[in-house]
């Protein structure tokens, strides 16, 4: 077991950035508004066990069809840096139809939203250049921040306010961009080498 503060601060960063909860806030208003109670609890607990099983069975998944962590990291490197273009333009490119929740909770809160493919993505990217605890650690602290924003998302919202998201968003998705360059590198130089 190796743990490492900088793999684990890294990797609680970049999951941080891509799940953007505090930029969902809006969002999340809004699912209140139209379905009533949240259970905040339930959405983090399931999200992030989607998280930490797709960690683990991710691989084996793309193990069966016959592709490699890197070739995935760099499509999903791809898939961050779009994620990143929506943060920092503030257009959609992602879009989900699909409105008739049963249950606003588990989805669309705890999945697409927070382990959406963004995230899911990212985590088998992470898992090609972190140890795979300290990835874990990062999804527990990920999880907890979310439950936190969940619980108190109206006072978060009256407190930093609507510009205040948006310049957050934006700072988090320049974060991001510079993070799928890195994946991106990283990964093309070990599927070249």
């Amino acid at each position: 077991m190796q743990l490492d503060f900088k793999q684990i601060f890294t990797a609680f960063m970049v999951l941080f950035a891509v799940i953007d909860v505090v930029g969902n806030i809006p969002i999340i208003i809004d699912l209140r508004k139209k379905v009533g109670h949240i259970q905040s609890e339930k959405a983090s607990l399931i999200a992030g066990i989607l998280m930490i099983v797709f960690l683990f069975v991710g691989k084996s998944l793309l193990n069966l069809i016959g592709i490699d962590v890197n070739s995935f990291a760099v499509a999903g490197a791809f898939v961050i840096f779009f994620i990143a273009l929506e943060m920092i333009l503030g257009i959609t490119l992602y879009k989900d139809d699909d409105s008739n929740a049963v249950n606003a909770s588990v989805f669309p809160l705890a999945f697409p939203l927070i382990a959406g493919p963004g995230s899911l993505t990212t985590l088998l990217s992470l898992r090609a250049e972190f140890e795979i605890e300290n990835i874990i650690i990062a999804v527990i602290c990920n999880v907890i921040v979310i439950y936190v924003v969940l619980k108190t998302s109206a006072k978060i919202e009256r407190i930093i306010g609507k510009n205040g998201i948006s310049i957050i968003r934006k700072v988090f998705g320049v974060i991001l961009l510079a993070i799928a360059v890195k994946l991106f590198a990283h990964n093309i130089k070990m599927l070249l080498a």
